[in-house]
């Protein structure tokens, strides 16, 4: 299923074209994520949706955060999601894979061969760099498991997709979906909102006192589109300017951007297109039925990248165009103690 301005499902129409790609074969890479630490544990949320000109969602307190964890400087990548589909998917039990990740203008250009229990998985060399699309709530949650339990090879069960951070065992119905939640000794997630937007708006070391930007480029101005970042330094990202349909951003051809692409254009975290280039999931869940996604795409206007923005979530099943998403990490459960609610104490997680 698609998305469409608005927010509202649809299905994408795209005319054929005869591209030719040199397809890269990833096989039995460790996937590698690199993170950047977000600390100043116990700082406070803020009103997030008051006053939004985009905002569809309701006002919620975001941003606060008790404790110190990682979150993916980037997207992940199709290349990074190629090596866990080649890892676990050869049957693919629980659709991992969608065809529209190569068939699609916009997809990731991901190609899979072969027939069902030998599948193998391929992309584009000038596509692994740039983040994975058509990914649903449940693909970035079976990612999660795979990375929780090392990337191990095998079919999708319960010691590679199916339980880890998330106790899956299955589910694909909305019902069950939306009843997964992540476990307390998880080192690899999905971001809870919270985490989310610490990452991408929060600035302990803010002009005035430590507070949250508009943007996720450590800026209260909407940001531009440049890529060169010369005539405009800093403060750009993968978004429409206007209400204008999407145009490719990079040589005329290229509707997402590399990883990191937006050099001067980081949070104040260190993260990269958390504003742009694609939605990315969270954990939090709206009205029992929808997960949560933030951060705006290629596909939408500048607008959808500001923290008020707290966009509709959507059925947790759907993937899409515009849908990817990054992890966090979670330090070593024996290394790291967490500040208790209020002050109330300190809180040894998960202690062996």
């Amino acid at each position: 299923m698609n998305l469409k301005k608005h927010r509202n499902v649809t299905r994408c129409i795209v005319s054929s074209a005869v591209i030719i790609f040199l397809v890269l074969p990833l096989a039995g890479k460790a996937v590698a994520i690199d993170t950047v630490q977000v600390g100043n544990p116990g700082n406070a949320g803020e009103l997030s949706g008051a006053s939004a000109p985009g905002g569809y969602g309701p006002d919620w307190i975001c941003g606060g955060v008790d404790y110190t964890y990682n979150i993916g400087k980037y997207e992940i990548t199709a290349g990074q999601y190629t090596e866990f589909l080649n890892a676990v998917a050869a049957t693919d039990k629980y659709g991992l894979y969608n065809t529209n990740m190569w068939s699609n203008s916009y997809g990731c250009k991901i190609l899979r061969s072969g027939s069902s229990g030998h599948y193998t998985y391929s992309v584009a060399s000038d596509y692994a760099n740039r983040p994975v699309n058509w990914v649903s709530w449940g693909d970035a949650a079976r990612f999660c498991n795979w990375m929780q339990n090392g990337q191990p090879t095998g079919e999708q069960g319960l010691s590679t997709t199916e339980d880890g951070s998330y106790f899956l065992n299955g589910a694909t119905s909305l019902s069950l979906l939306m009843a997964v939640t992540r476990k307390s000794d998880a080192v690899w997630a999905i971001p809870t909102e919270d985490e989310w937007y610490k990452a991408a708006y929060y600035d302990p070391d803010k002009p005035g006192g430590a507070g949250y930007w508009d943007y996720p480029t450590g800026s209260d101005s909407a940001p531009g589109r440049d890529m060169s970042e010369v005539t405009n330094p800093g403060n750009n990202a993968n978004c429409m300017l206007g209400p204008d349909s999407p145009v490719p951003i990079d040589s005329g051809k290229y509707y997402t951007t590399v990883a990191g692409e937006f050099e001067l254009s980081v949070s104040p975290y260190g993260t990269f297109d958390q504003g742009g280039n694609l939605w990315e999931w969270n954990e939090t869940v709206f009205d029992s039925s929808k997960r949560g996604w933030r951060g705006g795409s290629f596909y939408y206007d500048r607008s959808h990248t500001a923290a008020s923005d707290r966009s509709y979530s959507f059925d947790p099943r759907i993937d899409d165009y515009s849908l990817g998403f990054r992890v966090v990490s979670i330090p070593e459960p024996t290394s790291i103690l967490l500040l208790g609610l209020g002050g109330a104490g300190l809180i040894l997680r998960n202690p062996k």
